[in-house]
């Protein structure tokens, strides 16, 4: 006789099944929705949180960084609403841009510039309509490549979903100012949002996103975010994700992207809050000779942890890719970068290469890298690589010998390393108000230091 092995379930586990059966029908959408979210549940109820023997979590251990789950939250009033947007800080002060706005994960018609987008060819709507309806759309909201279906998070997110944004970009729309998708948490108590977005870019069309998250210190909310990002024929985009969060907040972010023959998208993700963070990015080619371009700033300090995660599939012709991401860890903090390549036999004439650089400003903080390359195709240029390590004593020199003192020339060394990434996306403005947030957490690491 065999015995069925007994699952334990912790409590953050049982808590999300409980929350889930409770919770399914004041959710939005309809039979087609409902499946997706079943579907989703059931992978959940059979895996549970990812741990360290799941080789896609083994540094970032879900099942013991998640103590608890919280409450989901709710839609907040418009003049709640309205009162979080004008009092949060805003990192992108001085870029004029279009917003929309997404408060504890419900989007925000009227704090929101729709009608600006539309005049330019962006046609702006809630998800949470399209869950309703039922439709197409809702079951593009859904979808869920090959490449992320196992992906516990993006099963959560599935679970969960509440609201988010649907976003079309008209073919040869080139806007004459970026596009901000900003997320706010709210409340003195800890809650869950989870949001799930889909964005449509058409053909030819020319553009910059920005998605920033922003939310109060010292409460731990939970975020889990989807974008779901379709780049047409020929499109140019430059997407930039930071993640300004209060200091317990755990956030969950995942970009699912798909690019059409000719397409050019950059990537940047600026990581700058959280106590726990997984940023992770699934990209596919749908067409040839695309270029793509992923880079990453992560700044943390405490006993934060951050993991950037990339899985980037070629399967068709002439792909250039060039991934660069750049860590700054202190104190106890622990960082992670797991990047993986795959070129697929029909993909020749690939050229990728990923770099992860890492610096480690004292003695008990961690970084894990693991690059990975599978080529199956035999005309193609692939490389990666991963350095970690302290500040150059040489540099450190030439700068004191100039008569800079120690902690300045340490933080010039360290701003001129985390700058490089930012400068790969050559974003004008907004990458200004990047670097001063990049300047904003050294002062406060200057700050704690001395």
């Amino acid at each position: 006789m065999t015995a069925e092995p007994r699952i334990i379930r912790t409590e953050a586990e049982q808590a999300l099944s409980l929350q889930f059966e409770d919770t399914l029908g004041d959710l939005p959408g309809g039979e087609r929705v409902a499946a997706f979210r079943a579907a989703a549940f059931d992978k959940f109820r059979r895996a549970g949180l990812p741990h360290r023997r799941v080789e896609e979590y083994k540094y970032t251990d879900l099942r013991a960084l998640m103590k608890k789950a919280a409450l989901p939250a709710r839609r907040p009033t418009e003049t709640a609403a309205h009162r979080a947007l004008t009092e949060a800080r805003d990192p992108l002060e001085g870029v004029e841009r279009h917003r929309l706005v997404l408060v504890d994960g419900h989007f925000f018609d009227a704090l929101s510039d729709r009608p600006g987008l539309a005049a330019v060819g962006v046609d702006v709507s809630s998800a949470a309509l399209a869950m309703k309806a039922d439709g197409e759309v809702a079951a593009r909201l859904f979808a869920t490549p090959e490449m992320a279906a196992g992906d516990i998070a993006l099963a959560l997110n599935a679970m969960f979903a509440t609201d988010g944004v649907e976003v079309t970009v008209r073919d040869g729309v080139a806007i004459d100012k970026p596009l901000e998708i900003l997320h706010i948490s709210t409340g003195a108590e800890a809650h869950a949002s989870a949001v799930r977005s889909a964005i449509r870019i058409g053909a030819g069309a020319n553009l910059k996103v920005i998605e920033t998250f922003r939310g109060p210190d010292g409460v731990a909310h939970q975020v889990n975010a989807t974008t779901e990002i379709s780049v047409g024929k020929g499109a140019t985009v430059a997407w930039t994700r930071l993640q300004a969060e209060g200091d317990w907040t755990q956030h969950l972010g995942t970009t699912l992207l798909s690019l059409a023959a000719g397409a050019r998208f950059d990537h940047l993700t600026v990581t700058a809050g959280a106590s726990v963070s997984r940023s992770q990015v699934f990209l596919t080619t749908g067409g040839n000779q695309t270029r793509l371009g992923i880079y990453g700033v992560t700044m943390i300090g405490g006993r934060q942890h951050a993991d950037t995660t990339l899985l980037i599939d070629h399967a068709l012709p002439g792909a250039t890719t060039r991934v660069l991401v750049k860590s700054a860890v202190d104190d106890e903090a622990q960082g992670v970068f797991q990047g993986k390549i795959v070129v697929e036999p029909d993909a020749q004439k690939t050229d990728a290469r990923m770099m992860s650089k890492a610096l480690l400003l004292s003695d008990s903080g961690e970084f894990d890298a693991k690059p990975e390359l599978e080529i199956f195709a035999d005309d193609v240029q692939c490389g990666h690589g991963a350095t970690s390590g302290r500040i150059d004593d040489e540099h450190l020199f030439y700068l004191m010998a100039r008569g800079v003192a120690r902690a300045e020339a340490e933080r010039l060394l360290i701003e001129a390393f985390l700058d490089e990434a930012i400068d790969a996306m050559d974003d004008g403005a907004i990458g200004t108000a990047l670097k001063r947030t990049v300047t904003a957490w050294l002062n406060k690491r200057g700050t704690r230091a001395a």
